[in-house]
């Protein structure tokens, strides 16, 4: 009888252990899927819009191919609707490198008529890469000058339109600070006509996104910048100059309209592109990027997935 009465003690001691065990063990598991598999409620806060301005969401961390975004500073926008699509760090102030020759052109075409006659100087003539390699004394259209800085972003040829403007290259960056006070700029100062680096020589993507909105409605500047190739030859002489489109989309997306390339050391490389598909236009800029080519593609691509009209 003692033998049966220790049996059954010793199975009521195994049962309540393995019970004990077991509910250690089911806690474990249930823990771990909390760790994995968070609330519902928190779930469905991911998918929630970012409130943060002009920010995609998680939507553009699903759609876009990067988990740190390949640039300083970015800037995407639907122009019909004003709406940002995507966005990152586009107030910050940095080196706009050639970018600065949009604002040129515009105070070039507000400012001087497109028939004048400039002279290169012996400064413009030495304006360091790119350059077109233009002599001292040789006479072109101001219209020719603009296009080989808007095309092919000439300094030499950009330094002489600069100086037949403004009379010497100070007094025109004046005018190109006046000019971006009167827009609003609130972040861009120059130092400078074409786009070479200094402390006081500064933009954003939203002033340049807001500039470049601005010189397309400019019917010369639109041409010009969609322009693949062109040529020019100066007035005082037949040494002609074959421009090539430093801006790698035209041709290869359909509806790039523009607008401008840049790169300094410190500025790395910098786009801005208008694009027009079935009635929607986008307006992307990207600043130092070392992918900007195939970064522009996935934006565009992605802008306009987003700016499809809801049926």
């Amino acid at each position: 009888m003692a033998q049966e009465d220790n049996r059954r003690l010793v199975l009521a001691f195994r049962c309540v252990t393995c019970n004990f065990v077991g509910l250690i063990a089911v806690g474990v598991v249930l823990g771990l899927y909390l760790l994995v598999w968070p609330p519902s409620s928190a779930h469905a806060g991911d998918n929630l819009p970012s409130k943060r301005k002009g920010y995609a969401g998680s939507l553009s961390r699903q759609a876009l191919p990067w988990k740190r975004v390949p640039a300083h500073s970015v800037l995407l926008k639907d122009l019909k609707t004003g709406r940002v699509l995507y966005e990152h760090a586009s107030g910050k102030r940095l080196s706009p490198a050639s970018l600065t020759k949009i604002m040129s052109a515009l105070v070039i075409l507000e400012k001087g008529r497109l028939d004048e006659q400039a002279t290169v100087s012996q400064n413009a003539a030495r304006a360091p890469k790119t350059h077109l390699r233009l002599r001292t004394g040789e006479v072109f259209r101001l219209e020719d000058l603009l296009k080989a800085m808007l095309i092919v972003s000439a300094n030499d040829a950009c330094l002489a339109a600069v100086e037949h403007v403004g009379g010497d290259e100070e007094h025109f960056v004046t005018m190109m600070n006046a000019k971006a006070a009167e827009l609003g700029l609130a972040d861009t100062h120059f130092s400078n006509g074409c786009g070479f680096d200094g402390p006081n020589h500064y933009s954003t993507a939203e002033d340049l996104a807001k500039l470049s909105e601005i010189a397309m409605q400019h019917p010369v500047f639109r041409k010009l910048v969609r322009e693949e190739r062109d040529l020019i030859v100066p007035v005082s002489g037949r040494r002609s100059h074959l421009l090539h489109n430093t801006n790698r989309l035209l041709g290869r997306i359909p509806g790039v309209e523009g607008v401008k390339t840049g790169f300094t050391s410190k500025a790395g490389r910098c786009l801005i592109a208008k694009v027009s598909q079935n009635g929607n236009d986008l307006l992307l800029v990207i600043l130092n990027s070392n992918r900007r080519w195939v970064m522009a593609k996935n934006l565009i691509d992605y802008g306009f997935k987003q700016s499809k009209p809801i049926q």
